[in-house]
């Protein structure tokens, strides 16, 4: 019996579930999308309902496939990719015993403090490939167990997004290595759950999902499911990945020192490595990625494109108006704005702090400044000043995975903020890399999901699928003169940032 043609890829955000179909050639064949809500009943909470997200799943695969007239039986398999870092109490039946504690909650406070008494920094960070924080898996369950003991003792496993659904898809409680390794609880190194840690917070393992890998079929779609759903019972399913990760897979970055920038509201460089890598100033962090056998070294920034977006509000109400008029896009005229403007503003840097920053400051108390502003400047300047400051805290995020050995020969592209060819040219002279603009920016996730559900059933023969599904649209090469100048710049920025570190410590006490 042949191979059935198509896959459906599921990708469960934080605003939403969005179902895509992709065919044997790895072409795109229909998309779907099912919002759901988040609730913030406190300061730092954010929870969402699980019973939500299968909700969309079972909404989107029905309208997909009505959509686009592809039958139940020609399904090869269904996949996921997944927010990550959440805590989901499910029942030996895979229902949700209360709402999830998703990746934005910060409620757990306490309790990382709790951890930190019993698992030092350091060995936290070689362990699981991250620093100990109120948002990973780890102190989410612990609060449960200290808050909601209740609901800590029935339950049966504690999930991420994907894996819930997966659950209830199947029967099967599993994870894998994306996933697992965004709780503070598994060992990078040796691919299991930490038995260090685990004793040392006293947390049961029999909890835990079982581990698998990105790309196992761990079950199949149950009979008293699969109407529901509308696929048939007995269609394989595969258990993908985290968002992130499944990201790196649809922007290729899929073999050792290829490297992907996705650039958004936050922006994030990520590569793929043999082994973790530990930054001795603990600037980045790992994550296990779906390829097997390979990891995912990571540095998240804050506020990429939002300082742009806070630019164009703030700054740019003149080219908002004639954007409006002439039914384009307002980032049209401000990239208009920086293409007329030399490299280095004049001078003027941005510190874009404008959300405090992660990766590579960790200083919630960081904030945003321009500094060096003259009469000469315009704000044209400030517009250009804006985007070079994103580019060079990236590049310091670049620097850390370059200073441990790490050869990167090109930067990959996706993400909304990727479109502009102005900034794609700024992120070349910055990092002193070839930029590579791929031409599917916005649904890399889903495709990577795709991927990995294909090569898991056997539809797709390899990663190196990934080329043919997102080929680049465009490179971009760094231009000497603008590369020099940038060079010069960058020690600068840090200087500026570490002068700036202490008073923004006082700030905070205002």
């Amino acid at each position: 019996m042949p191979m059935p043609n198509y896959i459906v890829a599921h990708d469960l955000g934080t605003t939403g579930n969005k179902a895509t179909l992709y065919d044997r050639e790895g072409r795109l064949a229909g998309a779907a999308f099912h919002a759901y809500d988040t609730e913030y009943a406190h300061t730092g909470w954010a929870e969402q309902n699980p019973n939500d997200w299968w909700r969309a799943v079972c909404s989107s695969t029905r309208q997909l496939l009505d959509e686009t007239r592809v039958p139940a039986s020609d399904i090869a398999c269904i996949t996921f990719s997944g927010q990550m870092m959440g805590a989901v109490p499910l029942d030996r039946h895979a229902r949700p015993l209360r709402n999830a504690i998703i990746w934005a909650d910060q409620r757990a406070l306490a309790q990382v403090r709790a951890i930190g008494e019993r698992v030092s920094f350091d060995d936290m960070y070689q362990i699981s490939g991250h620093r100990l924080s109120a948002a990973y898996s780890l102190a989410k369950i612990l609060w449960l167990r200290d808050k909601q003991p209740d609901i800590y003792a029935q339950t049966h496993k504690f999930m991420h997004a994907k894996d819930a659904i997966v659950a209830r898809l199947t029967g099967e409680f599993v994870t894998e290595p994306s996933d697992a390794s965004s709780m503070n609880l598994y060992d990078l190194r040796r691919g299991e759950w930490s038995a260090q840690i685990l004793d040392a917070v006293q947390l049961d393992a029999d909890k835990l999902p079982q581990l698998r890998q990105s790309i196992d079929v761990v079950g199949a779609v149950r009979a008293d499911v699969a109407d529901e759903v509308g696929v048939l019972a007995g269609t394989p399913v595969v258990v993908g990945g985290g968002d992130g990760a499944c990201a790196a897979a649809g922007a290729g970055v899929v073999s050792e020192g290829s490297a992907y920038n996705y650039v958004g509201s936050s922006s994030w460089i990520a590569i793929s490595t043999p082994a973790p890598i530990y930054d001795p100033a603990h600037r980045t962090f790992t994550f296990g990625h779906v390829i097997p056998e390979l990891f995912m070294p990571t540095g998240t920034m804050q506020a990429a494109g939002a300082s742009y977006q806070w630019t164009r509000d703030q700054l740019a109400s003149l080219e908002s108006e004639t954007a409006d008029r002439l039914g384009i896009s307002v980032y049209e005229l401000m990239n208009l704005q920086i293409e007329q403007t030399l490299p280095g503003a004049e001078g003027l840097f941005f510190l874009p702090y404008l959300l405090g920053e992660r990766s590579p400051r960790w200083n919630p108390h960081a904030r945003g400044a321009f500094i060096g502003l003259t009469i000469r400047h315009t704000r044209a300047h400030m517009l250009r000043a804006v985007l070079e400051g994103v580019t060079m805290n990236l590049r310091v995020i670049l620097d850390a995975f370059r200073a441990q050995g790490t050869q990167i020969n090109a930067m990959r592209l996706i993400g909304g903020g990727a479109s502009g060819h102005i900034w794609n040219q700024i992120m070349a002279d910055v990092y002193g890399l070839p930029v590579q603009r791929l031409s599917i920016l916005e649904e890399a996730t889903s495709m990577g999901a795709a991927l990995v559900g294909g090569v898991g059933v056997g539809l797709y023969a390899g990663f190196e699928m990934s080329e043919q599904m997102n080929q680049v649209a465009a490179t971009i090469l760094p231009e000497p003169a603008s590369q020099a100048l940038y060079a010069k710049m960058l020690p600068l920025f840090d200087r500026l940032y570490e002068s700036l570190a202490p008073v923004y410590d006082d700030m905070a006490s205002l």
